[in-house]
């Protein structure tokens, strides 16, 4: 009993850790971005969802610069 619940506790652990690591490397990615290619890369297929979303974008970016 004590095996099993000691490996899961290491599975559970390399899975987050491996979780974390990703996280960063995707938002480092995204810092030279424009709000325009970032819509694009979230939404690829729907142009009203994009739209609305680079406007979004675009006031929060307003917003913390004034």
């Amino acid at each position: 009993m004590f095996k099993k619940l000691f490996l899961t506790a290491i599975a559970v652990g390399l899975v987050s850790a491996f979780s974390l690591q990703i996280a960063p490397a995707e938002a480092a990615g995204m810092r030279g971005m424009t709000c325009q290619e970032a819509a694009k890369l979230k939404y690829p297929d729907d142009g009203k969802t994009r739209r609305a979303w680079k406007r979004m974008c675009r006031q929060n970016w307003r917003q913390h610069q004034g």
